[in-house]
């Protein structure tokens, strides 16, 4: 009895609750706004390329190139040190280098009025470069762009400054060719240029995947042969002089529920999107589906747009999108069906029309905005706008998503 008496008590407190709550807010309002749903499925995979690997080294290894360099036949893409010694006097026929070159310019010029105006003039603007590149967080360029400023401010003093004469600046210049020609005779025994013997992209990368998995093995891989090589950790080296991508194409291979992979075809394309270090929708074309092992094949993609944008890149998760919808996001107790009597003048005929739509609070009023469904979610619709003119749906409508008794251009009152 007692406990027949608290459910009583305890159901009509939440009846009053509710009461209260419809009284106080006769509807409730949402906002509009733009959406896309997609049909898509998640693609765990390998990227796979033409790699040629460089030996390893004996040494301390420099490298000389920038992930996902172009190099040609015969560059040079890394140093290799046989002790500190030799790194030290490679850094300073470097130096001396890039002197003796400021020199040079110096000993030819006029000492003008208007080279220095011009010298002026690129100190500034080199400034500000690295100003810009500092205050938007790109650091891309900024080793060459400190390196420019420096080399223009030295410029400018052999040039303009310290009273220098040209024979001065003359005789130091040729002390300066004795010490480098000393430096690297020094050197040469003791550093082993890395070079390139086809062109390609460079990457910094070794993981091992280079020999185990190629453009052309790849299509032979059934799905238990790519999980397990996903699987893998990679072999890297400490004396590792970095590889060459050697192929203008790079190829992704991923595991997908069979059910997903007979909705593709061999020649079409297909949008991936990728995430993480590589944000970038990429439209692939398809090059092979495998046979079925259980419920699962492998699906293999290709292109040849941003092959030095992903030299970094080997296990990634990607989004297969299938197709994609946009359009208006509304919830679904939003959308009404309101009917419309219409009679003949001349027949005196009933005629019914439906459309479908929502209704929008426009100053206090109510407004019927006629829309289509074009996709639907588990508690949501996407929809486009029907007709033209003031009264047409759009993002940032204020919509009515709870009363009664709608009827258009009412008056609310909160």
């Amino acid at each position: 009895m007692f406990v027949m008496a608290a459910m009583f008590v305890v159901l009509a407190i939440y009846l009053g609750v509710y009461a209260f709550r419809a009284f106080q807010e006769p509807y409730r309002t949402t906002l509009v706004y733009a959406y896309t749903a997609e049909d898509s499925v998640e693609a765990n995979g390998l990227l796979v390329r033409e790699e040629s690997v460089f030996p390893d080294q004996t040494g301390i290894v420099e490298l000389t190139r920038s992930e996902g360099e172009k190099v040609g036949v015969g560059q040079t893409v890394a140093l290799v040190y046989r002790d500190t010694q030799a790194q030290a006097d490679q850094a300073q026929i470097q130096a001396l280098s890039q002197e003796i070159q400021l020199l040079q310019y110096a000993v030819g010029q006029s000492g003008s009025v208007e080279s220095a105006a011009r010298l002026d003039e690129d100190i500034l603007q080199g400034m500000v470069a690295l100003r810009a590149s500092s205050a938007l967080g790109d650091y891309n360029d900024l080793e060459d762009q400190i390196r420019t400023v420096k080399s223009d401010i030295l410029k400018r003093g052999y040039t303009y400054g310290d009273g220098l004469t040209a024979s001065d600046l003359t005789a130091q210049l040729q002390s300066l060719n004795s010490q480098l020609s000393e430096l690297n005779q020094r050197s040469a025994s003791a550093t082993t240029r890395v070079t390139a013997s086809q062109s390609g992209i460079f990457s910094s990368l070794v993981d091992g995947y280079e020999s185990q998995v190629t453009p052309t093995t790849v299509l032979e891989l059934t799905p238990s042969a790519l999980n397990e090589l996903m699987n893998q950790t990679g072999t890297g080296s400490d004396s590792s002089t970095g590889k060459l991508i050697t192929s203008n194409r790079w190829y992704f291979a991923a595991v997908l529920p069979w059910t997903s992979a007979q909705r593709l075809s061999v020649g079409e394309t297909a949008l991936l999107r990728f995430t993480g270090d590589f944000t970038q929708d990429v439209d692939m074309s398809v090059v092979h589906i495998s046979e079925p092992q259980g419920e699962q094949a492998v699906v293999v993609f290709s292109t040849d747009k941003y092959l030095s944008r992903t030299t970094l890149l080997r296990r990634q998760t990607a989004e297969l999108v299938f197709n994609s919808w946009s359009g208006l996001r509304i919830p679904k107790i939003a959308l009404r069906l309101v009917e419309e009597e219409f009679e003949d003048e001349e027949t005196g005929e009933v005629t019914t029309s439906t459309s479908l739509g929502v209704y929008a609070l426009v100053n206090g009023r109510t407004e019927f905005k006629e829309v289509e469904v074009v996709t639907e979610g588990s508690d949501y619709y996407v929809v486009s706008p029907v007709g033209t003119g003031r009264k047409i749906l759009r993002a940032g409508d204020e919509i009515i998503t709870q009363a009664t008794g709608l009827q258009d251009g009412q008056l609310l009152i909160d």
